[in-house]
Formats: C-alpha cells, sequence, structure tokens
C-alpha cells in the first residue's frame, strides 16, 4: 500500500496550494524562532503579548505577499534549481526589511530589531530552500529505488548531446513509463569521465567507440533533442544505429505538437528530420507589424502551403484570417485544429472554387481582405499532362480570377505561390503556373506604369518540392513501406530538391513583407536529393533492409516528368534580394493586353476541351516550354 501511495507523488506533481501553506508555515515559524531565542537572551523584551503578536503578524502579513508577488508556491520542487535558490534569496531579503519597517514604526529603533531581521533573513532562507533539498534527496533516494526494480521492463536510452535541452529532455523523461536514461552521449575526444545530472557523460569520436558505448551498456535506443543534432549525425550515430538494430528517436518540434502532452513523448526520427535545415531567421518584427490587424485570405487554405500559410500567421495577430477552399474535408480538419491550437483566432472558413468568379466576388466583397496569398492550384504532373484543361481552368484562369480581384477590391498586396516546375517547363502544370506568373507580373507592371487602374501589388514566390506535402514522394514512399512494398522510385538516377513546409512559408511571409512588388522570388532550395537514397533511407528508418525486406522498383519516368530539376537561385538567372536564401528571377516582361487576350483564349480552349490547339497557344506563349516524355512532343515549336 505505501509502495503504490509513493509511486503515485514520484508520477506527480506537489499541489500549488499545499506549497503556498508549506512555504508559509516555514517562513512564520523562522520568525517565531528567531524571536524566541532572542528572548531567551533578553527575556524582558518580549514580556508583553502586543510585541509577540506584532511579529507574528507581521511575518504572515509579508510572507502571503511576497509568495503571491513571485509566485515561488508555482516552482516544482523535484526541479528546483539555482535561479529558484535566488527567488528564495529575494523573498527572504525583502521580508526581512518589511518586518524591520513595520517593528521600526511600531517601537522604535531598539538593538533586538535589528538582530531579529538579520537572523530572520538567514533563518527563513535556510530553512525554505533546506526543506527543498531535504525533499530532493529524498524523491531521488525513492526515485532510485524504484528505478533499480522498474528499469528492467524500460527501454535503455542515449540521450545526444549535453545542451541545455539535453538535459531537460532527461527531466521530462525520469517519470517515463518507457524509457529509462542511462546518460548522454557526446562526440568529442575528451577522455574523462564526467557527469551531467547525476547521469555519466560518454564520449566517442569514431565508430569502434560509439559501438563499445551502446554494446556495453545494453542500449535501445538514442534520443535526439534537436533536429539539428540528428542532421548532424546523420552519416554517424544514426547510420550506425540503422545498420545494428538499434532505435533512433526525437523530441518533436513544437509546430507538431497537438496537445500539451505530445512534447513529452518521443517518436522515431523520420526522414523529414534528416533532411531539414537549420530554421531561417526572418524579420519577425517586420512581418509582425505588416500583418498585425489587417484582414488576410488564402486561397487553397486547406492544402499543405496554405495551411502552414494559415498556421503560421496566427503569431501575428491578424484582424482575421479568411480561408477560401473547395476541399470540404481538408477545410472541416483545418478549422478543427485551429478552433483546438488557436483558441480566440478570427478566422472564417468559405467554401469556394477560384473558377467561379461570383463566388470569389463573394469573398472579396464581405470580407475586403488586404493581403491575400494565392496557393489554390493543381500541382500534380502526371494528373495534369492527362487532364491539360483543368490544369489551365484552376492554375491560369483561377489565378487571373484572383488578381483580377485583388484590383477590384483594392487589396493592397497580392502573393502568388509558384513552383520550380515553371522554369522552363517541360510538362502542362508547370508551362501553367508558368502561364499565371506572366498573368500576375503583367497585370503589376501595368498597374505601375499606370496602364490599368489600381494600387495592388503583385509578388511570385517560387519552390520546389516540399517535404510531406499532401500526395508528395515522401507520404507515398511511407505507406508503401507500411505496406510491405515495394517502394516505387521512377529512375535510379532521378534528384529532387526539398524544403520543409515552414521553412518554405516562412520565407513566403518575409518575401510578402519586404517585397516592393511585381517581382518573382525563388528560394534556395540547398542540395538536391536523389529518391532512390531518399527511399533507402526510409525503408531504414523503418527498421527494414533496402531491396532484401523491401525491394525497390523502378517504374521508368512519368509524363512530363525530368530527371533534374532546374536549380533556382542560379545567379546567372537571379539577382541577390534583402534574405540571403531569397534572390529575384530575371524574367522576360510580357505585355499585359498580349498576356490578357492569350489568357481568355486559353480559357475558352480549355472551356470547349480542345486540347491540341490550347497546348499549342501554350508552347507558342512560353516558348521554353519543351514537352518531356510526353504526347504532347509533337506541338512543340520547331526552332
Amino acid at each position: 500500500m505505501a509502495g503504490k501511495w509513493l509511486k503515485r507523488f514520484k508520477d506527480s506533481f506537489v499541489r500549488e496550494e499545499l506549497v503556498f501553506i508549506m512555504d508559509l508555515v516555514i517562513s512564520v515559524f523562522a520568525t517565531m524562532a528567531v524571536g524566541f531565542e532572542i528572548s531567551l537572551i533578553q527575556p524582558h523584551l518580549f514580556e508583553t503579548p502586543y510585541l509577540t503578536l506584532s511579529l507574528f503578524a507581521s511575518s504572515v502579513g509579508t510572507s502571503l505577499l511576497l509568495f503571491f508577488i513571485f509566485k515561488t508556491y508555482r516552482i516544482i520542487i523535484r526541479h528546483f534549481g539555482y535561479r529558484d535558490v535566488l527567488q528564495y534569496g529575494y523573498v527572504s531579503l525583502i521580508k526581512g526589511i518589511l518586518i524591520f519597517l513595520v517593528l521600526l514604526i511600531l517601537f522604535g529603533f531598539i538593538n533586538w530589531i535589528l538582530l531579529q531581521v538579520i537572523f530572520d533573513i538567514v533563518v527563513t532562507f535556510f530553512l525554505l530552500v533546506g526543506i527543498r533539498v531535504f525533499m530532493i534527496l529524498g524523491y531521488n533516494i525513492y526515485n532510485n529505488r524504484f528505478e533499480d526494480t522498474d528499469k528492467q521492463k524500460k527501454k535503455k536510452i542515449l540521450v545526444y548531446g549535453t545542451t541545455n535541452k539535453s538535459v531537460a529532455t532527461l527531466k521530462r523523461l525520469q517519470t517515463s513509463t518507457h524509457y529509462y536514461v542511462v546518460g548522454f552521449l557526446e562526440r568529442s575526444d575528451r577522455k574523462a569521465k564526467m557527469l551531467l545530472d547525476q547521469r555519466p557523460v560518454f564520449n566517442f569520436d569514431n565508430p569502434e567507440a560509439l559501438a563499445k558505448i551502446i554494446k556495453s551498456n545494453d542500449i535501445d535506443a538514442v534520443l535526439f533533442a534537436k533536429d539539428t543534432d540528428a542532421q548532424s549525425e546523420s552519416d554517424g550515430v544514426i547510420d550506425y544505429c540503422l545498420n545494428n538494430k538499434v532505435k533512433t528517436l526525437i523530441i518533436p518540434n513544437v509546430d507538431e505538437v497537438e496537445d500539451s502532452k505530445s512534447i513529452l513523448r518521443p517518436r522515431d526520427v523520420k526522414v523529414e528530420d534528416l533532411l531539414g535545415r537549420a530554421e531561417i531567421q526572418i524579420s519577425m518584427d517586420e512581418i509582425k507589424s505588416y500583418f498585425s490587424g489587417k484582414v488576410v485570405m488564402v486561397t487553397g487554405a486547406a492544402g499543405s502551403i496554405g495551411s502552414e500559410i494559415v498556421r503560421q500567421l496566427t503569431h501575428f495577430f491578424p484582424k482575421q484570417i479568411v480561408l477560401f477552399d473547395n476541399a470540404e474535408t481538408p477545410m472541416h480538419n483545418l478549422r478543427l485544429e485551429l478552433e483546438d491550437r488557436f483558441k480566440g483566432l478570427n478566422f472564417v472558413p468559405v467554401i469556394g472554387d477560384v473558377r467561379q468568379l461570383e463566388r470569389l466576388d463573394y469573398a472579396f466583397r464581405k470580407f475586403r481582405p488586404q493581403v491575400v496569398f494565392h496557393a489554390a492550384a493543381y500541382k500534380h504532373v502526371p494528373l495534369m499532362e492527362e487532364n491539360p484543361c483543368e490544369a489551365v481552368l484552376v492554375n491560369v484562369k483561377g489565378s487571373r480570377n484572383v488578381a483580377d480581384k485583388c484590383l477590384e477590391y483594392d487589396v493592397e498586396k497580392m502573393v502568388m505561390i509558384s513552383t520550380d516546375k515553371a522554369v522552363n517547363p517541360t510538362n502542362i502544370m508547370g508551362c501553367s503556373k508558368r502561364l499565371a506568373e506572366i498573368y500576375v507580373q503583367s497585370l503589376g507592371l501595368s498597374v505601375e506604369k499606370g496602364l490599368v487602374k489600381g494600387r495592388t501589388k503583385f509578388v511570385t514566390t517560387r519552390f520546389g518540392n516540399v517535404l510531406g506535402s499532401n500526395g508528395s514522394v515522401i507520404p507515398r514512399f511511407r505507406q508503401q513501406i507500411e505496406e510491405g512494398g515495394p517502394v516505387t522510385v521512377t529512375h535510379k538516377d532521378i534528384t529532387r530538391f526539398f524544403m520543409t513546409i515552414p521553412e518554405a512559408c516562412r520565407l513566403v511571409l518575409e518575401a510578402a513583407t519586404l517585397s516592393s512588388g511585381n517581382q518573382i522570388f525563388v528560394f534556395d532550395m540547398g542540395e538536391p536529393i536523389k529518391i532512390d537514397q531518399l527511399a533507402r533511407r526510409m525503408i531504414s528508418l523503418a527498421g527494414f533492409v533496402p531491396d532484401k525486406d523491401i525491394k525497390i522498383e523502378y517504374s521508368g519516368l512519368r509524363p512530363g516528368e525530368k530527371l533534374y530539376e532546374e536549380v533556382l537561385s542560379d545567379k546567372e538567372n537571379t539577382i541577390p534580394a534583402f534574405h540571403k536564401r531569397i534572390r529575384i528571377a530575371k524574367v522576360r516582361e510580357y505585355e499585359y493586353k498580349d498576356v490578357d487576350a492569350v489568357t481568355t483564349e486559353l480559357s475558352d480552349l480549355a472551356y470547349k476541351v480542345d486540347i491540341p490547339d490550347m497546348v499549342r497557344l501554350m508552347k507558342k506563349t512560353v516558348p521554353e516550354y519543351i514537352s518531356g516524355n510526353s504526347k504532347f512532343c509533337e506541338f512543340d515549336v520547331k526552332k
């Protein structure tokens, strides 16, 4: 029975009310104990109950006031640290000063008052801190005894690194029923053995030393507190663990956390964790200043990019966010997420299609957005190659509708989300996005020159594949692995550029805030990644052996698909911008009246499903559009 009660105490925190009462009793006891000691030396001073009552009342009053002001009752005892010691030092000192002033006012200056205050400060401080040290010692003694009997049931793990976050991770897992932290793992050639928070630090500087540490301590998993640590050890610790059946875990990012408990749960390292890069630094103050108090509309709000833009906008205090999308279930899910995670956020979901001009007009007329992010688009290359008219209607006509409404309703800025596939396109989807860019930029330039009435600034942002977006390669591979394979890769040498959704959206917000308008911004996508290697790494992370447990099959390039994507931030094709990860594309300028006529004709041909004439016009307008591995090669403009 006692063991059960102790275990319950071990796995919970002491309630704030009990801590407050305990501290109050200790503080008042310290004052009265010091007074009693002084009375033994000078008994005549405490002959009147009035003086004793004054001392008691002043101690109670000052203690109540200071504990409430400093909120010391909220300090978790088992995590008591040196900053908390300072807090109690301030409380003890100020309490002594206040009691001195009270007694001075009531009785005038007497030598014993100064003596009372000095000893009161010292005794109060040491009792308040001492009781916590005693409780922590008792907790640790029991905890160690409990761990000795219980840790056999837990997975033995090493926490990578010795940073504050690593130590915080250890503290989080001290009450875990699943994991026992054996110690810390650090890449270092240091020979001396060290302790960190009563756990050993194991140093290694080569694979042999790492293997010895893991085997001698019977380690089941290595836990990374930061994704940057996992990235740095992608070819080191993680490779060793994958090859030796040792699990690799990571603490979730704040962006992933759906509830307050999720952040305590380590999860398996995913390939996205290894492909990410250091967090992008953006102009937070300028972005906050720009979006604060504004009505912002996001088209395609329920998609991968649109929903992340919405999430990031929540940090910049917009007046209202209008969510515009035609996908009912994803919109419903986004609504539930926003209501749960961002309470108090003023947002309104609007089911609508950018192809429907009247519905779009209703949203602009009713909500009067000041900034519009246009993320609605059809994006899947093979699907659009098979349905080219729909690609034109959504990506070209839809973008035109949004841009025209921005101008009509005096929107300050429209930000269009484009793609690297618009650069030297080889497929319908890429060309349709390039045509959307051309329309938006030509309209913006005409406004700038005074040829078209309006004040809207038009900004276009281009980036490549985003990790984990709906329907992209990583979720597809993950599903195939869960089903036991095979994993299908189109070509052994195919490469793609990748960026995480949050970092892409941070750059979009930066470009939206700092752009003067009518520019196409391209993002630094880093180094290209071989899709074959990506598939193999995902299979290994899932605990399988590539080509043995899970087969890889090569299906061949799909219609319109490139083997290698264009390098967006090539210095020959771009100029520097305001952020080292953003550059401005050097593109040919088009006359708006010509583009307007072409867009109208393309839309008419798409509605008629006149595919040959529509594709011919696309290739004539965008001469760099040369079909690759597609039935539309016959329409390529002969040079």
